[in-house]
């Protein structure tokens, strides 16, 4: 039996009044998720169990079947795994955003959590200046991919609370700077790190052009190495994984899995999905399982744009959910799972934590679903009366079948 979870990040919404109160995945056009839903089981999963911050890092580890209240410490030390940086015990590694702050009336307001989506090359000649200006001692800077970036604090505090940088567009960010013991030192280093940008030839250049600077740092999503098992240790499965971001690298890291390499996969709207289904597909040859992560439609409710998000998720299932289909019919008996990890909503442009819906496909049952339950949507899922309430168990499900 081989498996793939092909998930379209923030895919889930709410009603938008402007497509006459449906949601985007109601009005995307998306027959190869309809079919997947048509022919197995359609229903709702609690991601982001009760309590949680509604993160990627959270959604996505109960989706990998990871209970987050066992092995979740942050989203920082998942993405410090893929980037190739050891923690010792007692390291605290934080996600560092580029970011836009534009003061308006004495305050600072949140006016680009992504920098324009500044690209990687000029990203780094910034992490590069604030390695060598602020590095050195226990601060770390390391460079990523695009406005995602790494700080390690080594022998740091971790007693502190965060706002993530996309939960505060348009905002002021004076009462979300960190909070907690160790928060004066880095509020000194995020301070500095403005002075540093400011007038970097970088940001002149991209301000000439028009563009939107990278003048600030934000800190978030801290947290030290967690203990996980992989999934050959819990499930006796071989894999890979297929994303773009390094948080998703980095819980394929920890469950075991090899992080497979796209061309032209940039973690945006211009991704190469034919080519992440084709890897994918190349991968399950030799593995029993997949999980093939797709960010484009987060990406776009992060900015508001409904338009974007909707040809996202058409591009997602066009591009990515169709090619599996096909391919795995040639790889013998399989199980299809597709889901968002959570819900982003573009009117919210952040995250929420209501359950998402998902459709489990198994190429050897017999359709489960009543008959007017083929479309894969919101109401969709609510409306077949599945619910799986913790939703690490779905993994599980996945592998073990419906009890």
């Amino acid at each position: 039996m081989k498996y793939i979870i092909l998930l379209g990040d923030g895919m889930s919404d709410e009603p938008i009044s402007e497509l006459g109160g449906r949601t985007p995945l109601e009005v995307a056009q998306t027959p190869n998720m309809d079919a997947l839903a048509g022919a197995g089981e359609l229903g709702l999963v609690q991601t982001v169990p009760p309590g949680f911050h509604p993160g990627s890092d959270v959604a996505n580890l109960s989706v990998f079947g990871y209970d987050p209240a066992t092995c979740y410490s942050g989203r920082s030390p998942l993405e410090a795994a893929s980037m190739g940086i050891h923690l010792d015990v007692d390291d605290v590694a934080f996600r560092l955003n580029l970011v836009c702050l534009t003061p308006h009336y004495g305050k600072l307001y949140m006016e680009d959590f992504s920098a324009g989506h500044i690209s990687t090359a000029e990203a780094r000649e910034l992490i590069q200046l604030l390695e060598e200006e602020l590095g050195g001692g226990p601060f770390e800077f390391h460079a990523g991919v695009s406005y995602r970036h790494l700080m390690v604090w080594r022998g740091g505090r971790d007693q502190m609370s965060f706002t993530p940088p996309h939960d505060l567009s348009g905002q002021s960010v004076e009462n979300h700077l960190p909070r907690g013991e160790g928060a004066a030192e880095l509020i000194h280093l995020m301070n500095s790190a403005q002075m540093l940008l400011n007038n970097h030839p970088v940001n002149v250049r991209r301000e000439k052009e028009r563009k939107v600077p990278a003048n600030s740092i934000w800190l978030w999503g801290h947290g030290k190495a967690p203990r996980m098992a992989t999934l050959q240790e819990r499930f006796n499965l071989s894999g890979a994984v297929v994303a773009a971001v390094d948080l998703i690298k980095g819980i394929g890291i920890y469950a075991g899995l090899e992080v497979i390499k796209v061309p032209g996969a940039t973690g945006y709207l211009d991704t190469n999905y034919r080519g992440k289904a084709e890897y994918a597909l190349e991968a399950l040859k030799t593995r029993d399982f997949v999980y093939l992560h797709v960010e484009a439609p987060d990406e776009a409710a992060h900015s508001g744009l409904l338009d974007e998000k909707i040809r996202a998720i058409e591009s997602f299932d066009h591009e990515v959910v169709g090619p599996v289909r096909a391919g795995l019919e040639a790889l013998g008996p399989h199980r299809i799972l597709v889901l968002p990890d959570h819900a982003t909503p573009v009117r919210k442009k952040t995250h929420t934590d209501q359950p998402v819906p998902f459709a489990l496909f198994d190429s050897t049952a017999v359709r489960r679903q009543a008959s007017d339950t083929h479309v894969y949507s919101e109401a969709a899922a609510k409306a077949s009366g599945v619910h799986v309430a913790e939703g690490w168990r779905l993994f599980e499900r996945m592998i073990r079948g419906a009890s």
